[in-house]
C-alpha cells in the first residue's frame, strides 16, 4: 500500500491541559477550588491543586524542538508546540502528520486521575473528574467531530462511583476510560480482587475499553539509583509485561468474557513469547496452583480480550502469525519524546514491507474505529477525506520545521533513571 492511501488513527497521543480548562465547567460552590493554572518565578508554568504545584514535564511536549533540547526540566507554554495545547492547532498538526484520528490521555492529573483522587472530599475530588471529562468530551474531542476518540478519568478511589462515572461520560459517546497498570501501586485493591467488579461490569456492558498506560501505576521501573534513563526509557514498555501476567492470571477477564483491555505504548513484539510462556505455566502448574481456564487456554483469553498497541515494532509486524491481528493498533505518542510526528506515515510504512492491505488497514485504523466505536469516515464524507495524503493536502504550508525554543540543555551530565522517576511519579494518595 502507497503510504498517501493509509489512514492512520493514533490510539496513544498526549494532551497538555490548557488554562481555560476548569472554567466555567464546575458548581459554583466548587468553583474556588479548582487547580489553578500559574506561571513560577523561574518563568515555568505549572498546575496548583490543593497546595500540590504539578508542573509538565519537558519530555512530555517535545513535539518541534531539537533532540539536543530533550529534558526532564520543568517547561513553559512558551516553550511548548501549540498543538500540545490548543485543539485547532493540534489537528493541524495531525493534518500535517497525515493522522485522521486521536486518543489522548490526560497530563497534569496523572494517568488516572492520582491528583483529584487524592482530595480527602471525594464530593469534590467528583467535581474535578466530571468537570475535566466534560471538557474532555465536549470540548478537546467536540471541536472537530470525527477527529478525537474520547479517553475519561475514572473516578478510581470508588469502584461504584467509577462505574456510574463510566455510564455517565459512555452516554456522552466515550468508549474508552483510562486505568491503573496496577492499583495496588497506587494503594487500591489488586486486579486479583472482586473490587473492581462494577466497574469491569460496567466498561462490559457499556463497551468501554479500559487503556492501561504504561507508568499508570505512578511508579516507573529505576533498575539502581545510578541506572542512567536509558535503562528506565528502554524498558518502559516492556513492564506492561506485569499488566499482561496480572490480568491473564486474575478472574477479571474470564468473569466479563466481554471486557476489552489496551495496554497502551506497551509494544507488541514480546507477545508471542509471552503466550508460549502462558500457555506452558498453565499446562505445567495449574494443578496445584488451582488456576482453570475450562476449555480454553490462557493465550486466548489474552488473545480474544488484550488490545495491543505499538509505535515503532518491525519485529512485532513481522510475527503477525501469532497475533490476533483484529486486536493490534498504532499510536502516534504526540508530542512525548517518543513520537514519531511529523513523519508517522513513512516511519510506519517501513514496517508494512511484504503485509497485506488488509492487514495495514488493520493496524493502522479499523481496529481502531471497531473497538472504540469511532466512526471518523461517516462524519467527514468518506474515507477518501482521511488518508495521509489527502489530509497532507489540506495542511499545505503548515510550519512542523524543529525549532529551538530555549538554551540548549542536552549533552551534559547524563540524565539518570531515578531522576526521570522522581519527577514524574508523584506522591501516592
Amino acid at each position: 500500500m502507497n503510504i498517501e492511501d493509509m489512514v492512520l488513527v493514533s490510539v496513544d497521543d498526549h494532551v497538555v491541559e490548557p488554562p481555560h480548562l476548569f472554567e466555567g465547567r464546575l458548581p459554583a460552590k466548587y468553583a474556588d477550588l479548582a487547580p489553578q493554572f500559574v506561571t513560577r518565578a523561574d518563568g515555568s508554568n505549572a498546575w496548583v491543586y490543593e497546595g500540590q504545584e504539578v508542573s509538565n514535564v519537558a519530555l512530555n511536549a517535545v513535539a518541534g524542538r531539537p533532540k539536543d533540547e530533550y529534558g526532564i526540566e520543568p517547561t513553559s507554554f512558551a516553550e511548548l508546540r501549540a498543538g500540545t495545547y490548543d485543539i485547532d492547532e493540534r489537528v493541524k498538526d495531525m493534518d500535517a502528520n497525515g493522522v485522521l484520528g486521536s486518543l489522548c490521555f490526560p497530563s497534569f492529573p496523572q494517568f488516572c486521575g492520582q491528583l483529584f483522587a487524592r482530595t480527602e472530599d471525594k464530593d469534590v475530588a467528583l467535581a474535578m473528574v466530571q468537570a475535566y471529562n466534560d471538557w474532555h468530551i465536549d470540548e478537546w474531542c467536540g471541536t472537530h467531530p470525527g477527529r478525537f476518540i474520547p479517553c475519561p478519568l475514572p473516578a478510581i478511589w470508588d469502584p461504584e462511583v467509577l462505574a456510574a462515572e463510566v455510564r455517565r461520560t459512555a452516554a456522552k459517546g466515550a468508549r474508552a476510560v483510562t486505568f491503573s497498570e496496577n492499583p495496588s501501586k497506587l494503594g487500591w485493591p489488586s486486579l486479583h480482587s472482586d473490587h473492581w467488579d462494577p466497574f469491569w461490569k460496567a466498561c462490559s456492558e457499556e463497551g468501554v475499553v479500559v487503556c492501561m498506560h504504561i507508568g499508570s501505576s505512578s511508579q516507573l521501573v529505576v533498575t539502581a539509583p545510578d541506572a542512567p534513563i536509558d535503562c528506565l526509557i528502554t524498558l518502559s514498555p516492556i513492564n506492561i509485561v506485569q499488566a499482561a501476567t496480572d490480568l491473564t492470571w486474575s478472574p477479571v477477564l474470564r468473569k466479563f468474557p466481554d471486557l476489552k483491555v489496551a495496554l497502551s505504548e506497551g509494544g507488541i513484539g514480546w507477545i508471542p513469547y509471552f503466550l508460549e510462556r502462558v500457555d506452558y505455566q498453565y499446562r505445567q502448574h495449574h494443578i496445584w496452583t488451582g488456576q482453570d481456564f475450562g476449555d480454553r487456554m490462557p493465550s486466548e483469553v489474552f488473545s480474544e480480550q488484550i488490545l495491543t498497541c505499538f509505535i515503532d515494532d518491525r519485529f512485532g509486524v513481522h510475527s503477525r502469525e501469532y497475533l490476533n491481528m483484529d486486536n493490534v493498533m498504532w499510536e502516534c505518542d504526540y508530542p512525548h519524546s517518543d513520537s514519531t510526528w511529523p513523519f508517522s506515515p513513512e516511519q510506519v510504512g517501513e514496517h508494512f514491507v511484504g503485509v497485506s492491505d488488509h492487514d495495514i488497514d488493520r493496524i493502522t485504523h479499523l481496529n481502531a474505529m471497531n473497538h472504540f466505536g469511532f466512526d471518523p469516515f461517516t462524519l467527514l464524507g468518506g474515507r477518501e477525506r482521511g488518508t495521509v495524503g489527502s489530509l497532507r493536502a489540506s495542511a499545505a504550508g503548515h510550519d512542523v520545521s524543529i525549532k529551538s525554543t530555549k538554551a540548549k540543555v542536552g549533552g551534559g551530565a547524563p540524565v539518570r533513571a531515578s531522576e526521570l522517576g522522581q519527577a514524574l511519579a508523584a506522591p501516592q494518595r
